[in-house]
């Protein structure tokens, strides 16, 4: 039964087969209303798949490279630094306006813009941008219609402006998604390739904890990379384990991600229970079974001290701008910015100076390439 048990294993988790070739150009933009917060009243964080490629903030006023292969020429910097500092006072105008527009004059807030490019597995190529007040998505550029749409009715009034024949901003935004931001991409590809395309693969603990009629199963999946993985508990060769509970995947200061899966069922006699991991990584996917004579915790005491420390610098990171997926609600891929006069309005990305774009009343428009 075993044998037989571990073929339908195989079959099932094939079905799950994480893809690797696509890649994915994604900038974060952050404002907090609150100056005495102890965090940057902007910030910028743009990112190659899961790599951080960059970084920009209010305190050290420059845009500096973070991934090793992002060294680029002094003048790129000094461009990209000239872009962020003219789009610094325009999403701290965001911060305010949307305050006004949900009735707050005091308070720690924060408004956030995530746009980018995804180049698929297929070659094909999709754009996106979203904008989030205190977590919580406030608008979308739809890329069918090239317009956006409200998901909050603070945002009506903004999208009825930049929607509006003489304004267009959808439109400038798609010619940065599908030209430039591409590009962009596909030069840092080339760049970062060695890193970006690196493959480890995954270790695999399994474990149990009994607990009067109950059983806790936990797969603690750590020291893979790329971070695109697929983990689920199996019964007997079958999806059809309930009550699932997963972590975030989370980075290992090695470069290397971890995750855990877990699940809370009634075992019966003779019942297989194994846990399924599919990576890139991998030629095929990886089944462990878990072995019902072991009744107690199998210790799994590095991944899970990493996991502490490293969910607090998640944290950190996340209040300075890159938790895009607060946000990240639709499954589409990358991400922009806003300003504003009376109302919230998108920055348009481009690759030219930021004082070279306006919109037509007259507030400027600046954003990443």
């Amino acid at each position: 039964m075993m044998e037989m048990s571990s073929y339908i294993l195989l079959v099932l988790c094939t079905s799950y087969t994480v893809n690797s070739d696509s890649h994915s150009l994604r900038y974060y933009y952050t404002g907090v209303s609150a100056p005495g917060s102890g965090l940057p009243e902007f910030s910028i964080v743009g990112y190659v798949d899961d790599q951080q490629i960059d970084l920009y903030n209010s305190e050290i006023k420059k845009n500096i490279p973070v991934a090793p292969w992002m060294k680029k020429d002094p003048e790129y910097w000094t461009r990209e630094t000239d872009i962020a500092k003219h789009t610094e006072p325009l999403i701290k105008h965001d911060v305010k306006t949307a305050m006004r527009r949900f009735n707050q004059t005091e308070g720690f807030h924060f408004y956030q813009v995530m746009y980018g490019c995804e180049r698929r597995d297929d070659g094909s190529i999709t754009g996106y941008e979203q904008h989030g007040y205190d977590g919580r998505e406030l608008m979308f550029l739809d890329t069918k219609t090239w317009t956006y749409i409200p998901t909050m009715a603070q945002a009506q009034t903004t999208t009825e402006k930049i929607n509006s024949p003489h304004v267009q901003a959808g439109m400038r935004s798609k010619h940065y998604l599908e030209d430039e931001c591409v590009t962009a991409l596909k030069e840092y590809i080339e760049s970062g390739r060695e890193d970006l395309e690196r493959r480890v693969q995954p270790q695999v603990k399994v474990s149990g904890q009994k607990k009067g009629d109950t059983l806790m199963l936990h797969c603690q999946v750590y020291g893979f990379h790329p971070r695109a993985v697929h983990v689920k508990w199996l019964k007997n060769g079958k999806d059809d384990v309930p009550s699932y509970e997963t972590t975030h995947t989370l980075p290992n200061p090695d470069g290397t991600y971890q995750i855990r899966v877990s699940a809370e069922l009634i075992p019966e006699e003779g019942e297989i229970y194994s846990c399924c991991v599919d990576h890139s990584s991998l030629g095929e996917p990886l089944n462990v079974v878990w072995e019902p004579s072991n009744r107690s915790v199998i210790p799994v005491v590095t991944p899970v001290v990493a996991a502490v420390v490293v969910a607090v610098v998640v944290i950190i990171l996340a209040v300075l701008g890159i938790v895009g997926f607060l946000l990240y609600r639709r499954k589409k891929a990358g991400y922009k910015t806003t300003n504003t006069s009376d109302t919230l309005r998108p920055i348009m990305p481009t690759k030219t100076n930021a004082s070279d774009t306006s919109s037509s009343d007259g507030s400027d428009n600046a954003a990443k390439a």
